[in-house]
């Protein structure tokens, strides 16, 4: 049976109203932050498609005011299960915004572990899109990596791998603290700690790339890492992070 949900997030961002609408409504803007391969039809009623892994998913645009506000409805599936998504943008003083979003719709019969999930999930998304409005304003995402690993338990030995990837050290990560990733295939790279909610997910950007280490719904670990360099061979990128992930979590 499908349980009804509602989660709300409000977030403020160093970045203009129209910004932060290309950042949410077009498909470069939201491959830049979010998950997968996502295409917007620019208008009310228009259609949505988002591609994570070879998996598609559609929506319908149900809002669509430039500036101020944006909405989807993904289709219904089979058992009644939707989602809903609204963005309210209000321009600030001194060129930022105030961003408020409600995620809304129906789950299905493991609803709580789903919404609990979405209430953590929902909050690290902003942040990640407040990291990238804030260091590669005006960029978008040249390739985009969604690397799902197994399912791992131990909460202690993710976090451990997290930050030794990066090369962080000690069980708390800071906001600010400098780190260094290095992971076998790629060079390495020095970059900062955006944000960390220990055990659930680590932020790391570089002056190239915007990274995500999850600890999420069914424990799985997932890597996300968008490459604003324009040069890197995608193929490549999804090689390396699955390979990482295998090899840590085996």
């Amino acid at each position: 049976m499908p349980h009804e949900f509602e989660v709300r997030e409000e977030i403020a961002l160093d970045a203009t109203p129209e910004q932060v609408w290309e950042a949410i409504a077009t498909g470069p803007g939201v491959d830049s932050w979010f998950m997968g391969r996502n295409t917007i039809e620019p208008r009310e009623g228009g259609r949505t498609r988002q591609e994570i892994m070879g998996f598609p998913s559609e929506a319908t645009v149900t809002a669509w005011e430039p500036g101020k506000k944006y909405a989807i409805r993904t289709d219904d599936n089979p058992d009644g299960t939707f989602m809903a998504m609204e963005y309210l943008i209000e321009g600030r003083d001194g060129g930022s915004t105030v961003l408020r979003f409600v995620h809304s719709g129906f789950l299905g019969d493991d609803w709580e572990a789903e919404y609990d999930a979405l209430k953590v999930g929902d909050g690290m998304y902003l942040r990640k899109l407040a990291a990238y409005l804030r260091h590669f304003p005006g960029r978008t995402s040249a390739y985009n990596v969604f690397a799902v690993g197994p399912q791992v338990a131990d909460k202690d030995r993710v976090w451990s791998a997290f930050a030794g990837v990066l090369g962080l050290t000690g069980t708390e990560v800071a906001e600010g603290a400098p780190g260094r990733l290095a992971v076998e295939g790629l060079a390495p790279v020095d970059g900062v700690v955006e944000f960390a909610r220990r055990p659930g997910y680590l932020g790391f950007r570089t002056d190239e790339g915007l990274y995500m280490l999850i600890h999420g719904y069914q424990d799985a670990v997932v890597v996300e890492h968008h490459d604003f360099s324009g040069s890197a061979d995608g193929a490549r990128l999804d090689e390396v992070w699955q390979s990482w992930l295998n090899r840590s979590f085996a």
